[in-house]
C-alpha cells in the first residue's frame, strides 16, 4: 500500500504555519454562496473548514467532502478573511493512502505517469487524432494550409493539451489552432508527455505534480522553446 510523500502529511491542526490560518474562519458562509457543488452530498466548505479548525483529522480524510470539491477557488475569492480553502482541500487529500484515492482520479494518474497522458493513449493513435483534427480545419476556408507542427525545434510556443480534446472534446482543439493560424503564430506539440492536466495537483500529490511539470519542461528545453501555453 503506498502512502503519500512526506511534503505532503502535515498536520491539520498546524494550520498556523499556512500562508492564511484556517483558524481565520469566521463561518460567515460567502464560500458555500459562491460554491459550485455546495450541497451535494451535504457539501459546504464552510463546514469543510470547520472540522480542519476542530481537529477532526480522521473526519476529514475519510469524508467524500474533499473529492466533491473542484478546487476553482471561487470560495478563496470572496473570503474575507483569505482563508486558503482550495489548499486545505489539497492538503487533506494529500492525507489519502494513494490506494484509497476515488478511483478516476488514481487511476489517470497513474497512467499519466506511466505512459505521459492518462488515456494511455499510444503515440501513434494520438498522432492520428492531431492530423484528423487539422484535417477537417483545412476544409474550412482560410485555413486550407493549416499545419499541426509536431515536436518542431526552436518554435516560439509549445502548447500541452488536456487529455479530454484528443478524446471526447476534440472540437475544443480547433479554437486554439485557428487562432494560432490566424496570428501567424510558430506553435508546436510534443509528442511525448503532452498531457496538460495536472493529476498530481487534483490528487494532492506533489511528487507527482513536480514530475509532470519536470516532464514539460524538460520538453521546452529540448525543442528550445522558452514559452509555454498550458490551458490547463
Amino acid at each position: 500500500m503506498t502512502t503519500p510523500t512526506d511534503v505532503n502529511t502535515l498536520r491539520l491542526d498546524a494550520g498556523r504555519n499556512w500562508p492564511y490560518s484556517q483558524d481565520a474562519c469566521m463561518t460567515c458562509g460567502m464560500c458555500a454562496c459562491v460554491c459550485p457543488v455546495s450541497g451535494v452530498d451535504g457539501f459546504d466548505p464552510r463546514r469543510l473548514i470547520r472540522l480542519a479548525v476542530l481537529g477532526m483529522q480522521p473526519e476529514l480524510v475519510e469524508s467524500r467532502w474533499p473529492w466533491i470539491c473542484t478546487m476553482c477557488g471561487k470560495c478563496e475569492n470572496v473570503c474575507p478573511m483569505e482563508v486558503r480553502i482550495a489548499d486545505v482541500v489539497r492538503r487533506v487529500r494529500s492525507l489519502r493512502e494513494r490506494d484509497h484515492v476515488p478511483g478516476s482520479l488514481h487511476k489517470g494518474l497513474a497512467a499519466a505517469l506511466a505512459t505521459g497522458n492518462n488515456l494511455r493513449l499510444p503515440k501513434e493513435d494520438f498522432l492520428f487524432i492531431l492530423e484528423d483534427v487539422a484535417g477537417e480545419i483545412r476544409e474550412e476556408p482560410g485555413f486550407e494550409d493549416l499545419q499541426v507542427r509536431v515536436d518542431k525545434k526552436g518554435a516560439r510556443v509549445l502548447t500541452t493539451i488536456h487529455n479530454k480534446l484528443v478524446n471526447t472534446h476534440t472540437e475544443d482543439l480547433k479554437h486554439w489552432w485557428k487562432i494560432f493560424h490566424a496570428a501567424g503564430e510558430d506553435w508546436t506539440v510534443s509528442s511525448e508527455n503532452w498531457e496538460g492536466t495536472s493529476w498530481g495537483y487534483f490528487t494532492g500529490d506533489d511528487a507527482a505534480m513536480k514530475t509532470m511539470a519536470g516532464r514539460i519542461l524538460q520538453q521546452m528545453e529540448a525543442l528550445e522553446i522558452d514559452t509555454l501555453l498550458w490551458p490547463e
